[in-house]
């Protein structure tokens, strides 16, 4: 049986090259903004907790504890007007990650159809599919809203008597909790991945909503389920490879980058004796500039490693079902490369 993921590799590789080289600094820049939405551009990661330990009752009594010298025994409580500003902060910073995930959901299509049609137009793709990308957006807040509730019920099982104030929580439940956060995980994953790489594209060709994507989708992955399985498990395995790639020429080139706005910042640093205002104000501005440099190199260099990536997956959808397929013209030609080079070789 032909594993269409181990074929499609080298497939993907080529159509890369011809949708991108020779370079052209427009279509590169204009994708390197699709990737800021797309996630092409680094990863983010909203959940980090940090938990920290408490001493035992027969130690010394840690500096800015309570009961330490010079530190109360009470803090000011928090009032309506902290907790206004605070509800504020929060419903800003929700807000902003709500329209960042909405446009990054059509900016999906539009990356789509820019390796589909190899020509990159934001302006005409979004307005192709900005209801589609919608649809999109609501099924992926749809599909955290649950996996956040699943979790919750499962800590809400796993901590019940320390949330209830009973004692310790259940050894047993907390090992019984770990593979069921793994599981629960891994599923969300694959559902959002393939409904990224597989349904959009579906979604493109059938014209359809995301549900209906799905059901169309839905006979092919389970008749060929060992493709998509090994799809699985090579995607896990390229994405590995090409972050670390792409991790080793971004920092090669921050480093490059970093020299005229490290000398910029040094200039401030020599300020700070003399005008202090000056010295700090040229050292932020450094500063903010690098940050700033960091992050278009970061998303250009990110444009040739999700390129090859979401070709790969459509090489491996078109392969399962021809109807499905969004790139036949690439897909043909570099097939027929393949066997006339295959055949003078012979």
């Amino acid at each position: 049986m032909t594993l269409y993921a181990f074929d499609a590799i080298d497939d993907a590789f080529e159509a890369t090259r011809a949708f991108l080289w020779p370079p052209d600094l427009g279509r590169w820049a204009k994708l390197a903004l699709v990737m800021f939405f797309v996630g092409g551009g680094g990863g983010f990661n909203p959940f980090q907790f940090n938990f920290g330990g408490t001493g035992g009752g027969g130690g010394p009594t840690p500096p800015g504890a309570r009961g330490a010298p010079g530190v109360p025994e009470s803090f000011p409580s928090i009032g309506g007007p902290e907790l206004a500003v605070i509800a504020l902060i929060v419903g800003v910073v929700l807000l902003v990650g709500i329209v960042f995930l909405a446009i990054g959901s059509i900016m999906e299509f539009v990356f789509v159809e820019s390796l589909r049609r190899e020509a990159v137009t934001i302006r005409r793709y979004w307005g192709e599919h900005w209801g589609q990308g919608l649809r999109l957006f609501g099924f992926r807040l749809a599909l955290g809203i649950v996996t956040l509730v699943i979790v919750g019920l499962v800590l809400a099982v796993a901590l019940g008597p320390v949330l209830a104030g009973a004692g310790e929580p259940s050894i047993a439940a907390v090992l019984v909790a770990i593979p069921v956060f793994l599981a629960v995980a891994i599923l969300a994953g694959l559902v959002n991945g393939f409904t990224t790489v597989f349904v959009v594209p579906v979604m493109i060709a059938e014209d359809c909503g995301v549900l209906a994507g799905w059901r169309r989708f839905w006979p092919t992955m389970r008749g060929q389920w060992k493709q998509y399985a090994v799809y699985a498990v090579m995607g896990f395995v390229l994405q590995i490879a090409a972050g670390i790639v792409a991790g080793i020429a971004t920092l090669l080139a921050l480093i490059v980058v970093a020299i005229p706005f490290v000398i910029f910042g040094l200039v401030g640093v020599g300020l700070l004796q003399a005008a202090a205002v000056a010295g700090w104000i040229v050292i932020g501005i450094a500063v903010a500039l690098f940050l700033l440099a960091a992050l278009i190199v970061s998303l250009f260099i990110s444009v040739p490693v999700e390129t090859f990536l979401r070709y790969y997956a459509l090489f491996v959808l078109g392969d399962t079902n021809e109807s499905f397929d969004l790139i036949a013209e690439r897909r043909q030609a570099i097939r027929q490369s393949d066997a006339g080079a295959s055949g003078a070789a012979g």
